[in-house]
C-alpha cells in the first residue's frame, strides 16, 4: 500500500486580538503537533511573531508563496502572508479591523484548500461579533465558508473525548426550535454526522438521536415532537441506510454514549449538545465544519479575550483539531 507524506494543513492565526496567535505559536514549537502534518501558517508574519513573543517560543518560519509550498525546505515553517500591513490589535479588544483581517486570512486558507495547495484547514478562534463588524453578512464563520464554497447543506459538528455530536438547529432562539424541526432535517444531520465519523476512522458508526422534551415527551404528556417529528426522522434515516437509533431522553443519552453504546449524538438544539461536549473536554474540544467538501475545523473554545496576550492559554484544543484534521485528510487522500 503506498504511503503518503503527512498532509499539508493550513494553520490560520485567528482573531489577532484573541489567543489564536499564541496557541498556534505554542503548537508550532510542539513536535507532537508538527509531526502529524506539514503546517502552513496563514496570516501576517508579524502577527505570528507577536504570538511567539507572547508564548515565549521561537520557531523557524518564513514567508512563502503558495506555489512554492511543495518545495519548501524541511524544518522551516512556511507562512502564506498576503502582505497584510502591521496594525495594533490590543489583546482582548473587539474591533472591525480584527474582523476584516480574520475574514481575509480564513478566505485565503479556504482557497488554498479548494485548489489543493493544502489538504485541510485548522483556524484559530474567531469572534463572531468582530466578523460581523469586519464585513461578514452571516452570524458565524460556518455560513461564511459555505457561502464561499457554494455549499447549501452543512452544519457544526463537535468532537470531545472521542464523542461526536451535531444538532438539527443551531444559533436560534430556544422558543423557535420546535417550529424549525422537520424529519428531513433530522435525516440531514444524521447523514452529515455519519460521513464525518467515517472519515474520522469509525467504519460502522452508531448514531443516537436525542428527544426534545423532558423524559422524551412521555408519550405526549410533555410534548409530542418525538412522535410527530423526531421518530419519523429517525425512521427515514434508517430507511436511507444510516444506523440511527432513538429518540432517547436528552438527560441520559450522553451517559449511554460515554458507556460506548453510540459513536455520535444528534441533538435538537445548541445547548442540548454543547453543554455535554464542553463538560467532556472544554480544553480539548474541536468544532468541525460538517457537510462541506473540505476538511475544516477549529478549537471549540472562543477567542478568550480575558486571557489573550498573557501567554497562559492552553493549545490543547488547537492541537486536538490538528490531529483530527490530519487523520481525516489522510483518509480522504488514501
Amino acid at each position: 500500500m503506498p504511503t503518503h507524506p503527512p498532509p499539508k494543513i493550513a494553520w490560520v492565526l485567528g482573531d489577532p486580538a484573541g489567543i489564536g496567535p499564541e496557541i498556534i505559536a505554542k503548537s508550532l514549537a510542539d513536535p507532537g503537533s508538527t509531526h502529524v502534518c506539514q503546517p502552513v501558517v496563514v496570516g501576517p508574519a508579524w502577527l505570528l511573531q507577536r504570538g511567539m513573543q507572547v508564548a515565549q517560543v521561537t520557531v523557524k518560519a518564513s514567508p512563502c508563496e503558495a506555489a512554492q509550498l511543495g518545495a519548501y525546505p524541511p524544518g522551516m515553517i512556511p507562512v502564506v502572508d498576503d502582505g497584510w500591513p502591521p496594525l495594533d490589535f490590543p489583546p482582548g479588544t473587539l474591533s472591525a479591523a480584527a474582523g476584516t483581517l480574520s475574514i481575509a486570512m480564513l478566505r485565503r486558507a479556504v482557497e488554498l484548500a479548494r485548489t489543493g495547495a493544502v489538504n485541510a484547514v485548522v483556524f484559530g478562534p474567531l469572534n463572531k461579533e468582530a466578523l460581523r463588524l469586519g464585513g461578514s453578512p452571516h452570524g458565524d464563520e460556518h455560513h461564511l465558508v459555505a457561502g464561499w464554497l457554494g455549499e447549501t447543506e452543512f452544519g457544526e459538528i463537535n468532537a470531545a473525548a472521542g464523542l461526536f455530536t451535531t444538532r438539527v438547529t443551531s444559533h436560534v432562539p430556544l422558543k423557535d426550535v420546535p417550529s424549525l424541526l422537520h424529519p428531513d432535517k433530522i435525516v440531514r444531520a444524521v447523514k452529515m454526522l455519519h460521513a464525518t465519523l467515517v472519515w474520522a476512522g469509525i467504519a460502522d458508526p452508531i448514531i443516537a438521536v436525542a428527544a426534545l422534551n423532558p423524559h422524551g415527551g412521555e408519550h405526549g404528556l410533555f410534548g409530542d415532537e418525538e412522535q410527530t417529528v423526531i421518530e419519523p426522522g429517525v425512521a427515514k434515516a434508517r430507511a436511507a441506510g444510516f444506523p440511527a437509533v432513538g429518540p432517547f431522553p436528552a438527560d441520559t443519552i450522553f451517559v449511554r454514549a460515554r458507556r460506548g453504546e453510540f459513536h455520535g449524538v444528534v441533538t435538537m438544539y445548541h445547548d442540548q449538545g454543547q453543554i455535554a461536549t464542553k463538560l467532556l473536554g472544554f480544553d480539548r474540544g474541536v468544532t468541525i465544519m460538517g457537510g462541506i467538501s473540505l476538511v475544516i475545523m477549529t478549537p471549540a473554545h472562543g477567542t478568550a479575550f480575558d486571557i489573550a496576550g498573557k501567554g497562559i492559554a492552553s493549545p490543547e484544543a488547537f492541537q486536538a483539531a490538528v490531529r483530527l484534521a490530519a487523520q481525516m485528510a489522510g483518509r480522504r487522500r488514501a
